[in-house]
């Protein structure tokens, strides 16, 4: 196994077995944010993957998975996947610790899966693709297809929310908050992905080709797929 392929192993593992953990704790009835009184089982596991956090890192599981198969994977829709792992999970991890993390007192198993879902899955990934790429991947038709997810995420979420009343997030609450500050809000965080975009743009110009694995079958041109 190459350096490359046992880190994005690692990562698969560490991450699956944080979603694992939070699911079980969703399925037990552990309250989510400011949740007072667990919902009905459905309604949990929907609520769930309405959560950002939960599809970025269900995406890094997915790249994961085939970095491992393969460390020099390449494709037109596999470039959108991985752009939007690691860009999303590293949205995550910054948002996360800024806006959502003096909200949270957790403790336990609960605070485990937290800290596995919120900072140790975007350390993984950002180290991982500064050692091991793959790159350079990012370029221009990527980085536009790679914004349709989080737009989608944002629209839908937001109707949802005048559906259902119930919003993943509480700086998205329109009912606490108002139209005015949530798309604010939701602005700065689009600033803040954008930004992401342009410094991996950035830094594939100046870093070199990874992976730098000295095995053979990497002499061969980078596999192409979907």
């Amino acid at each position: 196994m190459t350096p490359a392929r046992f880190w994005h192993t690692v990562t698969l593992m560490v991450v699956a077995g944080a979603l694992v953990l939070q699911t079980a704790l969703v399925v037990s009835g552990a309250s989510v944010l400011d949740e007072t009184a667990a919902p009905a089982l459905g309604t949990r596991l929907f609520q769930m993957v309405c959560y950002f956090t939960i599809q970025s890192n269900l995406l890094v599981v997915v790249a994961a998975v085939g970095l491992v198969a393969d460390a020099r994977r390449d494709g037109p829709v596999w470039r959108v996947l991985r752009a939007d792992a690691v860009l999303g999970i590293t949205l995550t991890g910054l948002v996360h610790f800024v806006l959502l993390r003096p909200l949270l007192d957790l403790t336990g198993w609960s605070a485990v899966a937290d800290t596995g879902l919120h900072l140790v899955s975007p350390a993984l990934v950002v180290i991982g693709w500064l050692l091991f790429g793959p790159r350079p991947r990012l370029d221009v038709h990527t980085v536009w297809w790679s914004l349709a997810w989080p737009v989608a995420w944002l629209v839908v979420t937001l109707g949802l929310g005048e559906v259902r009343g119930w919003y993943p997030y509480p700086f998205l609450d329109v009912g606490l908050h108002g139209y005015p500050q949530v798309l604010l809000t939701c602005a700065g965080v689009t600033a803040l992905f954008l930004a992401l975009v342009g410094v991996v743009r950035v830094a594939e110009r100046f870093l070199p080709a990874a992976p730098r694995d000295t095995s053979a079958s990497h002499d061969a041109p980078a596999t192409q797929s979907v």
